[in-house]
């Protein structure tokens, strides 16, 4: 199965409500790697890499987010698949 990686901008109600917890969990129980981090604009940026199908997965649930997220809007991109990133991290959000 194809490796990809995407990158999403997740904007709304998405910091402050464990959105990058819950999101690295979302993404090591699918075996992702990548990362995620708070912007300081108020939105949320990750990196999901690894099988097609669980990345597909993962970005969906960004558009749901955890029980106190509101979701307004999830931008996404693909982006070149990243085979040195290891495991999911949660990034500072002034980390480049």
């Amino acid at each position: 199965m194809a490796k990809i990686c995407v990158h999403a901008v997740v904007s709304g109600r998405v910091q402050g409500v464990w959105f990058r917890h819950f999101t690295r969990e979302q993404a090591e129980a699918s075996a992702l790697t990548g990362w995620v981090r708070n912007l300081p604009d108020g939105r949320v940026e990750a990196m999901l890499c690894g099988e097609e199908k669980a990345v597909r997965h993962v970005e969906a649930w960004l558009s749901q987010g955890p029980e106190l997220a509101n979701v307004a809007e999830v931008v996404s991109s693909d982006a070149p698949f990243d085979d040195e990133l290891e495991g999911f991290l949660i990034r500072d959000s002034d980390a480049v």
